[in-house]
């Protein structure tokens, strides 16, 4: 009678282990499809603000040096490879504030024909950038935090699945559309 509760026991241990294990394996396997989410959003993002600038620039609405400035930075950031990628996004992110922080620079394009709308996706593209990207290093956050535990390590539950890294950039948006 003794060794049939022990081997009950012990049974139902081992089902309630298994159930937690698969319920942990699942669980990071949904992180891992919200990190790929996250990433396609972000990079979705980031492309639509090189085309936003690509269209401001090629608008004829800026001086042409403001454009060439413009249009440079957005191109290096579409064509950089991984390693450079972070800094070519830094490196149009300052160029945007430095073109759109000039004195009355919204106001003069809102005044142009189709300055406006411009000024509009412009402002919607450069705040969905910041949005997607803190969105993104959350979810690399949440990932890495499961990936690192015991559990996971141990029993290999990420599989063969690379570590996520963070996309740090300088998102921040021009002073000009941060105070509207």
């Amino acid at each position: 009678m003794t060794s049939t509760l022990i081997i009950l026991v012990v049974g139902i241990v081992m089902v309630l282990l298994a159930v937690y294990v698969s319920w942990r394996a699942g669980r990071l396997d949904r992180l891992h499809i919200r990190l790929e989410l996250a990433g396609e959003s972000l990079e979705a993002a980031l492309m639509r603000r090189r085309a936003v600038v690509l269209e401001l620039a090629g608008s004829r609405l800026l001086d042409p040096a403001t454009s060439l400035v413009l249009a440079a930075a957005a191109h290096e950031a579409r064509i950089a490879g991984p390693e450079e990628r972070e800094h070519a996004e830094s490196d149009l992110s300052r160029a945007l504030r430095a073109a759109v922080d000039q004195e009355r620079f919204r106001e003069r394009l809102a005044e142009a024909p189709g300055g406006k709308d411009l000024l509009e996706e412009l402002d919607a593209a450069v705040a969905k950038v910041v949005y997607s990207r803190r969105f993104y290093n959350n979810s690399v956050g949440v990932t890495r935090t499961a990936q690192r535990r015991w559990l996971a390590r141990t029993l290999r539950l990420a599989g063969h699945t690379e570590y996520p890294s963070f996309f740090e950039i300088d998102d921040d948006p021009p002073a000009a559309m941060a105070t509207e």
